[in-house]
C-alpha cells in the first residue's frame, strides 16, 4: 500500500501497473476521463468494481449500483476513503 501511495508523485503510473489500479492511480491524481476510460476497458470483476468506485464519487449512484452488481460486489456503504484503501490493499493482494 505504502508503495502504491508513493507512486502518486509520479507523472505516470508504474509500467506493468495492473489496469484496476491503474485507474484508481489515474482517479488518485484527478484526471477521471483516463479513470474512466481504463476501468471500462478493462473486462474483469475488479474492474467494474474500480468503475462502481469512480462513479460512486462522482455520485452517479445509479451507474455505481449497476457496475458494483458486474463485479459481484454489495453497494458499498462506507466512506470513500474507506472503500478506496480496501480496493487498492485488495488489488495489490493484500500486500499493506
Amino acid at each position: 500500500m505504502a508503495e502504491f501511495k508513493a507512486s502518486l508523485s509520479g507523472a505516470a503510473p508504474a509500467p506493468g501497473l495492473a489496469a484496476p489500479l491503474a485507474a484508481l492511480w489515474w482517479a488518485a491524481k484527478g484526471n477521471w476521463d483516463q479513470a474512466h476510460g481504463i476501468a471500462q476497458d478493462e473486462a474483469s470483476a475488479d474492474g467494474a468494481w474500480v468503475h462502481a468506485y469512480l462513479h460512486r464519487v462522482e455520485g452517479d449512484l445509479g451507474n455505481a449500483g449497476y457496475w458494483y452488481r458486474q463485479a459481484g460486489k454489495p453497494v458499498a456503504t462506507d466512506a470513500i476513503e474507506t472503500e478506496w484503501e480496501r480496493m487498492v490493499l485488495s488489488l495489490l493482494g493484500g500486500r499493506a
